[in-house]
């Protein structure tokens, strides 16, 4: 709220991952002049964010799609944004109402979509990829250190008719690690789920474009924060920050200057914002969240 409040009247934000709602309804409930547009790429949640919203009338404004489908063709009728927002995280209404499998404590389909009329779902995605592939993500994605022990598991499993729930995928992995990594205080599936819910919805790719098109529709002397959950993620904010402070924006290799040589933003956040111990012990997920926040800097003052 610090970072991201109205600096002027009649401001528009985007809460570029709306899910529930519960962000829009702490700026719309703060700031009476602010209007929020809230994507989902999930008509169901978004849906529950309607009715939460409902009070504040013409002053929320959805669009159901990806964020980054939404700034490469941000509509030339609607003004700029003065602040984007991105919260990265997965809702609790996806972990306890969707029933799509992203909880491991539930015998539900193994799907893991936000929009499921696209794409193939987890269960599918395991039949179709190679043992050496299911490592790579597991790995690569969320840091499983047993990945290639899974990743054999699974590819032995599928081969009896597949891993259609998502208690049989947690048990599957709690047979494959050892001992001791199942006595942890974290569940042995945990980054394995996550892993696949990346790789379902392209989580790590579709990132860098939705961070290109918000700061390109940003006002000049907007605002663009972003909420990450793990390293994966926010590596990618933060070279995306990093080279965008830079008077030189273009890759290292690139034979000659092509970006026009100035910075593009000012850091506000050097190291990113982290939960004290106060709030982590009243909302436990904030334990791993990360804020980085970065405001763009108007064209005339640019350098």
């Amino acid at each position: 709220m610090q970072y991201l409040a109205p600096r002027g009247r009649h401001e528009m934000m985007v809460d570029a991952t709306m899910g529930e709602g519960g962000h829009s309804y702490a700026f719309l409930s703060r700031f009476p002049d602010l209007s929020i547009m809230g994507i989902d790429a999930d008509p169901a949640i978004q849906a529950v964010a309607r009715q939460r919203l409902a009070e504040f009338g013409n002053r929320a404004l959805f669009f159901q799609g990806w964020s980054q489908d939404f700034f490469a063709a941000y509509p030339a009728s609607l003004a700029r944004p003065h602040t984007v927002l991105a919260d990265l995280g997965i809702s609790l209404f996806h972990y306890k109402k969707s029933g799509r499998g992203f909880s491991f404590s539930a015998g539900e389909k193994l799907d893991m979509r936000l929009d499921t009329s696209r794409g193939p779902s987890a269960a599918e995605l395991l039949m179709q990829m190679s043992e050496h592939n299911i490592a790579d993500i597991l790995y690569n994605n969320a840091g499983e250190r047993y990945s290639r022990r899974i990743a054999r598991a699974i590819v032995q499993e599928r081969q009896g008719g597949g891993i259609a729930t998502a208690a049989a995928l947690a048990e599957l992995v709690e047979r494959a690690v050892p001992a001791v990594y199942r006595r942890g205080p974290v569940h042995a599936a945990t980054k394995t789920f996550m892993a696949l819910r990346i790789e379902v919805n392209r989580e790590l790719f579709r990132l860098p474009d939705f961070l290109e098109g918000a700061l390109e529709a940003l006002e000049p002397g907007g605002r663009l924060g972003v909420i990450s959950y793990h390293s994966a993620e926010d590596r990618i904010v933060k070279n995306f920050f990093k080279l965008k402070n830079r008077d030189c924006s273009c890759p290292p290799q690139a034979p000659s200057c092509t970006c026009g040589g100035r910075r593009k933003i000012n850091i506000l956040t050097r190291k990113g914002v982290t939960a004290g111990e106060a709030e982590i012990k009243r909302n436990s997920p904030s334990r791993s969240a990360r804020l980085r926040v970065a405001e763009k800097i108007p064209e005339e003052n640019a350098r």
